[in-house]
């Protein structure tokens, strides 16, 4: 449940208190004792946050270093607010002011962080978690109501992206994940058209089929639209999310201990892209978005795919099987060829495709790549912005011989070496536009809590690509205004 949040002009002395400084002259304004002046003047020394408690209440104190990146800041800005929740818990506080004594304005980092980590999945639990926060005070002239909206949207976003991922099987099947997202279609107001088995069939999507072989569920294919009458984009942004919603890597099985346990997770992409168009229309971007989410789940049944068959894709394009737990690519790319037929101006598909990427990033960041250096810049900037970091590798061609094949125009696995950016290079064949691929192996489902990002589902990529799309809309309107005034 998100708390009450309003905004107020004074600090008063009934509630608790919680602020960011640089340095501890800004706080003058709080009357402390020479004990707690003390004492925090020692906290700070070590650490960057410190609870003074005057019972019933706390004074809670986050220091933002004057040495780091903004970006790196305004991470420090959301600890703070994660490190704050735990404050308020710890006493039981329901009620705290936020106020900002930094010149540069990171209440809304420090906001958006206490925020998240109010996080739960108890969905399953016969023991609820009794403390919530009830009502955030505003002391900042700077910030206004539309942005504490924006901020309780994304953050609503993010929790939806989070549950759908700590969803299991027994629940969220294909046919489950259409009607969760037609839930989030009728609140917000973007459209929904779902293609099930039969409509599926007619498309011949081959690379959806052939996954879904060995399931007892049949698939679907979900469309996604927020087409606002005063979009700024004449030619669609198109996301596209792997939608597998359980992973046992089919034939080709996967080990359970530290693998299959936690391939509910394996539709976390998708979960990032419908939480992203979720937020988008929640908060009105003026941007025409569409969204492409094959879902099925990978099981090893009497009739599944096996390794050696060879299918043949929605675009003709013939593949040879090689491993039934490279699937993910395999519903991507028919997701992809179907995006042409928008003429796009970009595509972004995002997906947990690799365990090579999890090498690479670790659960602190994503593997970027594309064919746009622009968007791709652009994307990298909104994963600094959001604390949703993207490391990128290249594209070269030589990553896509492994994936010739002598009997089918591709094989669906290559090499082991290099096997994310060759997972790529399988991707892009099926593209003819702009497109960026984003692997969130890593840091889509983590197995220990950090900050504000919980154990579980983490909805990485809901920020990241929320703050990309609201980056188009000032990009779109910064032209608009500059051909005005020629």
């Amino acid at each position: 449940m998100i708390p009450k949040i309003s905004i107020t002009s004074k600090i008063t002395v009934e509630h608790s208190l919680a602020c960011l400084c640089t340095d501890l002259k800004e706080t003058a304004s709080i009357q402390l004792s020479e004990t707690e002046k003390s004492f925090l003047q020692k906290k700070f020394e070590k650490e960057d946050t410190c609870t003074i408690t005057r019972i019933p209440n706390i004074l809670f104190f986050g220091k933002i270093k004057t040495d780091k990146e903004p970006y790196r800041q305004a991470e420090m800005a959301r600890v703070a607010g994660t490190k704050l929740y735990d404050a308020l818990k710890l006493v039981g506080e329901t009620s705290v002011q936020l106020t900002n004594f930094c010149e540069a304005g990171f209440l809304p980092d420090f906001l958006e962080g206490l925020l998240l980590n109010t996080y739960t999945f108890e969905k399953y639990k016969k023991e609820k978690e009794p403390f919530q926060i009830e009502n955030i005070l505003i002391v900042d002239e700077k910030i206004t109501n539309e942005k504490i909206d924006e901020i309780i949207n994304t953050t609503k976003a993010t929790f939806v992206a989070r549950d759908l991922v700590n969803e299991p099987l027994s629940f969220l099947t294909a046919n489950q994940f259409s009607k969760e997202i037609e839930k989030l279609s009728d609140e917000a107001g973007f459209s929904l058209e779902v293609f099930h088995k039969k409509k599926i069939e007619a498309l011949k999507m081959g690379g959806l089929l052939a996954v879904n072989k060995g399931s007892i569920d049949p698939p679907t294919f979900n469309i996604l639209e927020w087409k606002p009458e005063n979009a700024t984009n004449k030619q669609a942004i198109v996301l596209v999310g792997k939608g597998v919603v359980y992973d046992t890597g089919g034939l080709s099985l996967k080990p359970t201990p530290n693998s299959m346990d936690y391939m509910k997770s394996d539709m976390g992409g998708a979960a990032g892209i419908v939480a992203a168009i979720y937020a988008a229309a929640l908060n009105k971007l003026p941007l025409h978005i569409v969204g492409l989410v094959p879902a099925t789940d990978n099981r090893p049944d009497g009739n599944a795919y096996v390794p050696g068959d060879i299918i043949k894709m929605f675009d003709g394009t013939t593949v040879e099987i090689k491993n039934t737990d490279a699937e993910g690519r395999l519903i991507l790319a028919d997701a992809l060829s179907y995006a042409k037929k928008y003429k796009p101006e970009l595509v972004i598909d995002c997906a947990t495709l690799t365990g090579s990427a999890d090498i690479i990033a670790g659960p602190h960041a994503a593997v970027v790549m594309g064919n746009t250096t622009e968007k791709v810049e652009q994307l990298k900037q909104s994963g600094l912005n959001t604390y949703e970091r993207l490391i990128e590798v290249p594209l070269w061609e030589e990553y896509a011989a492994p994936l010739k094949s002598p009997i089918a125009d591709l094989n669906n696995l290559g090499t082991r070496e290099g096997q994310t950016t060759i997972a790529g290079k399988f991707l892009e064949h099926f593209t003819d536009y702009n497109w960026i691929h984003v692997d969130m192996a890593g840091p889509a489902f983590r197995k220990e809590k950090e900050a504000y990002r919980p154990a579980g589902g983490t909805g990485f990529g809901t920020r990241l690509l929320y703050d990309f799309l609201k980056s188009e809309t000032l990009r779109l309107s910064t032209n608009s205004m500059v051909i005005a005034q020629k």
